[in-house]
This record gives C-alpha cells, sequence and structure tokens, in this order.
C-alpha cells in the first residue's frame, strides 16, 4: 500500500487538480474501472475514503466475514493471466484473503499510483459551461475532471439506529462495518451483537465461542441456509483453472449470474415425495443453490414459496434445542427470499450454548443505550461491548451522502428522494456523464460489475471517437425505466416485504425498489441493446 497516493492537503485554496476521468471508491468495481479507462488513454483518479483498497473487503473484517459467492465466480474474469496466478483456498473465501486477493490485483496492474486514499468525497458539482465537474474531498481538495463515475458500492453507506444515549456508553462499540484492522479482544467478556441480519450471522457463532456471556437483539429471524463451505484442493484448483472460459460463460447466460440457474419446473406441479427430495438434495449443496437452484415460481408464487418456507422452517427447529427458541428464530412474516438470504456456518448451534441469550426486541423493544448497557422495555442489560451489526442505507444512501448537483444546480439527493430515478441503473437524467457502476441486479457482484465497467468504458470511448462530450439520459427513458423497474418487482414477492430491497429498514426512507428484479442475462441484453442503437435512451452532445 505503500506506492498509493496519500490524501493531498489543498495547500492553496485556488489550486485544482485537471484528469480526465474521476472514480469515486477503489472497491471491486473501482479497480476495474480504473484500468478500462487507462486502457483508453485517460488520466484518472480514483478516491478512496479507507486506508486501503478493496472496499467492502476492506471495511467489513467483522470475524466471519467471507464470500456468499463461490469463489471461483467472484473473482475477476477479465484477465486469463490473473485467473491462472490466483489460488483460492476456501470456496466461500474469507476476507482477509479477499483484501489479499484485490490489493494483488492492485499491485500486478499497477494501479496504486492512481488511486489516493483517505480521501473522502464531500461533493461534486457539475459546471455546465465547462461541461466538467469539480469534486471536492472533505479535506479541501478540489479536482476537475469531464467524466465521474461513482463506484461507491452497493452496501457501504452504513447504518446505526439513532438509539437514544448511544453516546452514553462507557464499553467498546464496534459498528460490523467498521471494524478495527486490530484484533478486537472479545475473550471474558460480556457482548451484545444488535441485528441478526447477514453479517450478525457470520458473526455471532464466532463471537459465541469466545465471549463470556453474548445476548442477541432480534428484530426480524432470517431464512438462513448452510454455508457449506470447505477446503479448496488441488484437484479442484486445477479443475477451475481449466475450467474457467466454460464458467463464465454459463454465469453470464444464467438468471442469476451464479452457476446456479432456476429449476424449469413449477414446484406445485411436482409430486409431493418428489419435490420434497429436490428440497432435500438442494439443501445439501454449498451456497445458494437453495435459493437460486430452486424451482422457478418459488419468488412469483406464494404456494410455492410457502411450500419451501415451511421445509426451512422445520430445519430451523431441528436444530435448536430450546423449542421456544427456535420458534423466535422461525421466520414467519415474510416469503423465504423476500429477504436476502444469509448464509451460515453452525448459527443455530450458538442459541444451543448456555452463554447464548436471544432478547426478541418484537417483544421487549430496545429504549435507549446506557452507560452500562443496553434497556429495553422489560430490563436493563449490562455489557462490555456493543456490536451494532445493524446493516445499510443501501443502494441510493453511498450516492445521496455525497452532494450531487447537476444541470441547474439540481440535487441528486432531493431527486432520489422517492427512490433511484435512472435510465439502466447507469445514468441520471439532468446529470451529464455521471456514471453509477455499482451492481444494481440481484446477481453475482463481480460478474455484473464487470459488465457495466466495460459498458461504461464503451460508452466513453464512443464519445470520444465520434466526438462527442457529454451524455445523459432523456427524462422520457427515465422514467420508462424507473416503470420498468417497478412493475418487475411488483411481479415478485419482495415487492410487500420490509427488507433493504426495498429501503425499508432505514426509518423514513421511502418504500421503492432498489435493485433490478428482472434476471441478470436480461439486464445485459438492455444495456447492449441501447449501446447497439447508439445509445438509445441518452442525449449525446
Amino acid at each position: 500500500m505503500a506506492n498509493a497516493l496519500p490524501q493531498t492537503p489543498a495547500t492553496n485554496a485556488g489550486a485544482i487538480d485537471n484528469f480526465d476521468a474521476i472514480i469515486i471508491g477503489a472497491g471491486v468495481c473501482g479497480l476495474y474501472q480504473l484500468y478500462r479507462l487507462r486502457q483508453l488513454g485517460l488520466s484518472v483518479r480514483v478516491f478512496e475514503d479507507g486506508e486501503g483498497i478493496g472496499g467492502t473487503w476492506y471495511w467489513n473484517r467483522y470475524p466471519g466475514c467471507r464470500f456468499d459467492s463461490e469463489s471461483e465466480t467472484y473473482g475477476y474474469s477479465w484477465s486469463e493471466e490473473l485467473l491462472q496466478e490466483w489460488d483460492w483456498k476456501e470456496h466461500f473465501s474469507g476476507q482477509p484473503e479477499n483484501e489479499r486477493y484485490l490489493n494483488y490485483v492492485a499491485d500486478k496492474f499497477d494501479l496504486r499510483r492512481d488511486i489516493q486514499l483517505n480521501s473522502r468525497v464531500k461533493s461534486a458539482v457539475y459546471n455546465e459551461q465547462a461541461n466538467l465537474w469539480e469534486v471536492q474531498l472533505e479535506g479541501g481538495q478540489r479536482a476537475r475532471a469531464q467524466y465521474v463515475i461513482a463506484a461507491v458500492g452497493v452496501l457501504s453507506a452504513r447504518y446505526v439506529p439513532p438509539f437514544e444515549g448511544i453516546d452514553s456508553f462507557k464499553g467498546e462499540s464496534y459498528h460490523t462495518s467498521r471494524w478495527p484492522r486490530e484484533k478486537v479482544n472479545l475473550a471474558g467478556k460480556r457482548v451484545a451483537v444488535i441485528g441478526t441480519g447477514a453479517t450478525a450471522v457470520q458473526l455471532i457463532p464466532i463471537v459465541a465461542k469466545e465471549v463470556a456471556h453474548l445476548t442477541v437483539f432480534q428484530r426480524t429471524p432470517n431464512y438462513c441456509a448452510p454455508l457449506r463451505n470447505s477446503l479448496v484442493t488441488p484437484e479442484e484448483q486445477r479443475t477451475f483453472k481449466a475450467n474457467y472460459a466454460t464458467m463464465h460463460k454459463r454465469i453470464r447466460e444464467t438468471a442469476t449470474g451464479f452457476m446456479h440457474d432456476f429449476d424449469p419446473r413449477k414446484a406445485m406441479e411436482v409430486p409431493k415425495a418428489e419435490r420434497l427430495a429436490r428440497y432435500e438434495e438442494l439443501w445439501a449443496q454449498p451456497g445458494f443453490a437453495k435459493w437460486l437452484g430452486n424451482y422457478r415460481d418459488i419468488m412469483v408464487n406464494r404456494e410455492a414459496n410457502e411450500d419451501f418456507a415451511e421445509f426451512v422452517r422445520d430445519k430451523i427447529r431441528a436444530r435448536v434445542k430450546d423449542p421456544v427458541v427456535a420458534e423466535k428464530l422461525v421466520p414467519k412474516d415474510h416469503p423465504f427470499g423476500a429477504k436476502r438470504i444469509p448464509l451460515e456456518t453452525q448459527y443455530y448451534e450458538a442459541y444451543n450454548r448456555d452463554n447464548v441469550l436471544l432478547v426478541d426486541v418484537r417483544e421487549s423493544p430496545i429504549e435507549r443505550i446506557t452507560p452500562k448497557g443496553i434497556k429495553t422495555k422489560d430490563k436493563e442489560y449490562e455489557f462490555d461491548v456493543i456490536i451494532y451489526a445493524t446493516g445499510f442505507d443501501a443502494v441510493t444512501g453511498p450516492l445521496t451522502r455525497i452532494d450531487i448537483r447537476g444541470e441547474g444546480g439540481q440535487s441528486f439527493k432531493e431527486k432520489w428522494a422517492d427512490g433511484p430515478r435512472t435510465y439502466l441503473c447507469l445514468q441520471s437524467a439532468g446529470f451529464p456523464n455521471l456514471f453509477l457502476a455499482s451492481n444494481p441486479a440481484l446477481c453475482n457482484y463481480t460478474v455484473c460489475a464487470e459488465m457495466l465497467v466495460e459498458w461504461i468504458t464503451d460508452c466513453i470511448r464512443y464519445m470520444r471517437e465520434k466526438h462527442f462530450t457529454r451524455i445523459a439520459p432523456t427524462p422520457q427513458a427515465e422514467e420508462g425505466w424507473v416503470a420498468h423497474m417497478d412493475a418487475c418487482a411488483s411481479r415478485t414477492i419482495l415487492y410487500d416485504t420490509n427488507s433493504w430491497f426495498m429501503g425499508a429498514n432505514i426509518p423514513g426512507k421511502k418504500r421503492a425498489i432498489l435493485l433490478y428484479t428482472n434476471s441478470a442475462a436480461t439486464y445485459r441484453k438492455e444495456c447492449q441493446d441501447a449501446a447497439a442503437k447508439g445509445y438509445e435512451g441518452f442525449v449525446l452532445r
């Protein structure tokens, strides 16, 4: 990391650096976008908030953090040399290895010289006369560029509920997405975890083994499915490397963007015995097979969904010894897959331990954080450490927390107050040359990220070749896309469920679908078709 640019303070209030393109974020998208724009011969600067690169895999270093995508499908596909050089140690790789991988990529392709760390972007303002974006960092430094690519991630704006008294706690407090680099010693301590989403499900089994006592505060139980991780054998490693081309072709063709694809049959048309046998077969498989390899109507048909949901509930009940605790851990208020399915290892067994207590905050809401711990409606619990596994202001939060101003001084935050307003999830009308490079689809992150980066790169290349200097969607195309996003979501079980997919985890946030719920292959085709028709739906000048 020594070769990365340090944060450069503005020594002259009038000084401003000039580039062809500015990328916000040095995660999976940002690194690849830098590589591709360099190939066009552009001068590029990446501004990264963190002290190191990696995005999600830099910030989320809590115990147990790992892929829930298969490692061999999460790694970049664009360099055959990289594919052959890198060995994945686990089928679902852990955070330390994932961070090492992205640093390896940065070093291999000499990316650090254009990355400025410790550089949080405060604002981005479009100058209509000059057709340039002016970006300002929190430290005052300014830079200017024709293109801005926001590679800020989908889950990067952390959320902590505004508990009364939150600053009064005398012990240690951590949000899982800002976990310290140094090991946090929890041995012998009384620890609270607030939240039982995907992060907490990875964290809790590990923390439970280390602490004197763990209290988990749960609002909503989830349908957690077994990860079934294992080490990659030398033979498997050779198989990966011999078959990457075939593998990547498949994941670009599936509806999910994974190696999994939905069973073409409708669940309730399959005889019950055969259906249950298929459920057991899926349950025994690693990863998201239980979700994304299931019957094709599981995400749209309530009866089909409930059939599998009850199968999962029974699996949960069978693993928790205390039937009262088991019922608290069984989801009953939403369909399977309507919220992100956490993949777990020994999660439910953690509640069989004598040193673990589950508190249902629907029965006994948290009233405040106290100097000693957490006060619910029923009692006060004393802790040495509070861990906030309370999630993110997803998709829109990372963008609306930056003061982005487009044509006529239009505020991005105000425009997106009722939900994302884009065309193809790539640009927003009134914000020329601002590209959004964060995976908008319910699919394998890196696969979709690569597609976005390549589309943006090809668009900029086209503009330069045709001597266009700006591009933005038409309001009509944007309106049509927003309606299309909503129509796709309304056909699924996601639409009526309170999840971050709908922005429902953030109090006061307007309910709107945040992700594209049609198939990953369809999304790819939508974007390719627009480009093939001379960027139909966009105005180029």
